[in-house]
């Protein structure tokens, strides 16, 4: 008993360390950013920086704590981002309030998201390895070219599709085309904050970490680490390895919608294969299923370009650089080892710091 009690306590105060990095993060950058310490081009990076968290964050869900490698992810992102578009033009009217709207954005693009993670994963996560990332890459690229093809405009008469061009859509007097094929979506309001994407990041946290550490999240766990021995004692693989699935299905498409909310025209072509990839380095240099370890490093690879920008056509040679430096540092077991002793050797002097005090 006494050692369960233990688990709970150093889960709690892990968990609290996490949001705790976070709180911290968002105050100290409101700080500078209210003493003008933010060049233009950062404050442009810190709604990017929150959805690329958020991505890492779900992706880890499925590769991580799953052990499903999925190779598809900004698809989920590209469909929170077009459906979030299409509703925030079309509720503009009846939701004059931006934070307002843009929440409701937020919530559709995750719905649409969820739904498209759902139709994918039936029959998808029946695949295991190999398999399953090739499926899920062509599903992200199967959602791209449908975009690409894809016309939607507003009128008072409702929503109007097409797949051929912007003139099939027949609008009345005073509507408008909100995506345009290849062109994709432009005219709409920006209304993307930092402060919205702090508060999905935190949200994102509270359903990662419940579920890791609630009894579905055991059973996920459990079929990654030994899917026999799992199936064995009933732990049905298709709805739990779905259930993770979808859930980061639905914060990619939340955080996709933010995304697309922070400028004023988004084309599919953004959430194609290197975007997947790119979350997908996130994860990796973070830890699998550390998820602390993803939001550092969605952070610090998202803003590294931009903070080396002074270097000129030197930057992505450094960015790549640190890329390679970073992904050998956390896969060697001597310096992991190392710093583990440090820390170790660190509580062991506190602790003994705080008996002499006591005595």
């Amino acid at each position: 008993m006494k050692r369960l009690y233990g688990r709970k306590n150093k889960r709690l105060l892990d968990n609290l360390i996490t949001y705790g990095i976070v709180v911290i993060a968002f105050l100290v950058v409101q700080f500078i950013q209210a003493g003008g310490g933010l060049s233009s081009s950062l404050k442009g990076q810190l709604v990017p920086i929150c959805c690329y968290v958020v991505m890492a964050v779900s992706l880890n869900l499925v590769v991580g704590v799953s052990g499903e490698l999925s190779l598809g992810h900004a698809g989920f992102m590209s469909v929170g981002a077009f459906s979030g578009v299409v509703a925030s033009v079309a509720l503009q009217d009846l939701i004059p309030l931006g934070p307002a709207r843009l929440f409701v954005c937020m919530l559709i693009g995750a719905v649409f998201a969820g739904i498209a993670g759902l139709i994918v994963g039936v029959p998808v996560l029946r695949l295991r390895g190999d398999y399953l990332a090739i499926v899920t890459l062509a599903f992200g690229e199967i959602i791209k070219n449908i975009i690409n093809c894809l016309y939607i405009g507003v009128d008072g008469s409702g929503l109007h599709f097409s797949v051929t061009s912007e003139a099939a859509l027949n609008l009345a007097e005073g509507g408008t085309a909100v995506i345009k094929g290849p062109m994709g979506a432009t005219g709409y309001a920006k209304l993307a904050t930092f402060t919205a994407g702090f508060l999905l990041v935190i949200v994102s946290l509270v359903v990662v970490l419940n579920l890791i550490h609630s009894r579905s999240g055991r059973a996920i766990m459990a079929l990654r680490d030994n899917r026999i021995a799992a199936e064995s004692v009933g732990i049905g693989a298709t709805k739990y390895k779905l259930m993770a699935f979808v859930t980061s299905a639905v914060l990619a498409g939340a955080a996709g919608a933010l995304y697309a909310m922070n400028y004023g025209s988004i084309a599919a072509k953004k959430f194609d294969f290197n975007t997947s990839i790119l979350v997908l380095v996130f994860v990796v240099l973070g830890g699998m299923g550390n998820i602390r370890g993803s939001i550092i490093a969605a952070a610090v690879l998202t803003v590294l370009p931009e903070m080396l920008r002074a270097v000129g056509e030197y930057r992505m040679l450094i960015y790549a650089v640190v890329l390679i430096l970073v992904m050998i540092a956390t896969n060697n077991a001597a310096i992991r080892q190392f710093f583990a002793e440090k820390l170790h050797g660190a509580r062991d002097e506190g602790r003994m710091s705080r008996k002499g005090a006591a005595k």
